[in-house]
């Protein structure tokens, strides 16, 4: 009787081989591997030194360390490259969490670039289309929103409603949101609104 992760291992060896052999036998083209140099990496793996390697090809142990060079440069060489287009990949900027955020979690990891996407499927013409289910979604709407309200201010409950409504027919829905999300604060009595900044 195993763990399931060791079970799980255990089973991807015995039916499936082992991840080197897998990698290894993938097509010239992904791995930039020559034969001779899969057929040495095949020994390299199974633990044979220089000299036994060297006795099964019929070379010499020279020549062997040779292609371990070559291979540790073509290593680096792709370490390097790695790096370079890590580079020159754009970095996403996570948007701030605002100062009312009740319980920060995976939700709040939002980047730019989603959130831009996610305004531009769910608002058209300065409305709401439709309140999404997902927490992510609710929060790119919900910070898009309280960015409209005017910081410094206090509003009447008709004036929140009326600002809602404007933007999405279930004002309610929203209001009790920016509410719960921390966006927005108010009166014990509903009297005053204001963005929580």
């Amino acid at each position: 009787m195993l763990e399931a992760e060791r079970a799980a291992s255990e089973h991807v060896q015995s039916e499936h081989g082992p991840m080197f052999k897998y990698l290894l036998n993938l097509d010239k083209k992904l791995t930039g591997l020559t034969d001779t140099q899969k057929e040495l990496m095949t020994m390299f793996y199974s633990g044979l030194n220089d000299k036994e390697i060297s006795e099964r090809q019929g070379g010499s142990s020279s020549t062997i360390r040779h292609h371990r060079y070559k291979l540790r440069e073509k290593e680096k060489q792709a370490r390097i490259f790695l790096a370079l287009m890590g580079l020159l990949s754009p970095k996403d900027e996570f948007i701030p969490i605002h100062k009312g955020a009740t319980m920060v979690d995976d939700r709040y990891a939002i980047t730019a670039q989603e959130r831009d996407k996610i305004i531009t499927n769910y608002i058209r013409d300065g409305k709401l289309t439709e309140f999404p289910k997902k927490q992510k979604r609710k929060l790119v709407i919900l910070k898009y929103l309280s960015e409209r309200l005017e910081p410094n201010r206090e509003y009447t409950e008709r004036e929140v409603n009326a600002i809602l409504n404007d933007f999405y027919e279930d004002y309610v829905t929203l209001r009790r949101y920016l509410i719960e999300y921390g966006f927005l604060n108010r009166d014990r009595d509903g009297s005053r609104y204001w963005v929580n900044i």
